[in-house]
């Protein structure tokens, strides 16, 4: 064991304090897919701000407490509710008097009132992915719209696949 390991496992910093519960949850072991899963959220109804970003941080710094006291591999991933309702028109963006029309719609609905992507949606989960790059953080990104997406097309290929498998036979 490594001195930082050891220092790290003695530490009441609340980084530290977090990463043993998750240690302990996991009885020591790693977990079959190799790697631990460490997740923060984010509700794109408007533009990603300095709390976006404490959300992040906060999940980083356990999920690097963790890598110190278990030498075991973790991922990151960052997952946005874009298919969430739009509550209410944020203060900060133009087009105020379009946007009142998609009230209660999903974010990826929303036409993007800066009109650089195909939804406010998809525009606010780019300025996170952004936000989240330039300070360094290895994560991956996810979205209902994204997965929502994929999973139609893979039950599309499946279908696809199946009646090609007929037609050889």
């Amino acid at each position: 064991m490594s001195n930082l390991q050891e220092e790290a496992l003695k530490s009441k910093a609340w980084p530290f304090d977090e990463a043993r519960k998750v240690l302990k949850r996991l009885k020591g072991k790693l977990p079959e897919k190799g790697y631990v899963l460490f997740e923060t959220g984010y509700g794109p109804s408007g533009l990603p701000h300095i709390g976006t970003f404490g959300e992040v941080a906060r999940t980083a710094m356990i999920q690097h407490a963790f890598e110190v006291i278990s030498g075991m591999p973790t991922k990151l991933v960052s997952f946005s509710d874009d298919l969430d309702g739009m509550r209410k028109v944020p203060g900060n963006v133009p087009n105020q008097e379009m946007m009142q029309d998609f009230l209660q719609r999903p974010l990826t609905d929303v036409p993007d009132p800066f009109g650089t992507h195909d939804s406010f949606g998809a525009h606010n989960n780019a300025m996170l992915c952004r936000f989240l790059d330039t300070f360094g953080f290895e994560y991956d990104f996810y979205s209902p719209q994204n997965i929502t997406v994929l999973v139609l097309l893979m039950k599309c290929y499946y279908v696809l696949l199946k009646n090609m498998m007929k037609l050889w036979k």
